[in-house]
């Protein structure tokens, strides 16, 4: 069994409004895919899922891919939930 840690999530935006918080420590495994940790979050806030397409996450300021990226997790990680980047 992979062990689990604690990791800060935080939401900016219409990301904190539609989940309804701005930050919140959630356990995860310590080695988990980029689309398993959206899961994870996911699973707490329903909601997310209408935006799943227009969301962008990074972990410890490393903007993530969606998809089979393994991560590999430490207590006290900052996953931060933003909204899209405009180009222009």
């Amino acid at each position: 069994m992979v062990p689990r840690c604690q990791v800060q999530v935080l939401y900016f935006v219409e990301r904190a409004e539609i989940a309804g918080i701005h930050s919140e420590t959630i356990s995860v495994p310590q080695e988990i895919k980029a689309l398993h940790l959206w899961n994870e979050i996911e699973t707490r806030h329903p909601e997310l899922a209408d935006i799943r397409n227009q969301v962008i996450f990074a972990v410890c300021q490393e903007y993530v891919k969606f998809g089979d990226q393994l991560l590999q997790l430490q207590s006290g990680d900052e996953i931060v939930i933003i909204p899209p980047i405009s180009r222009g």
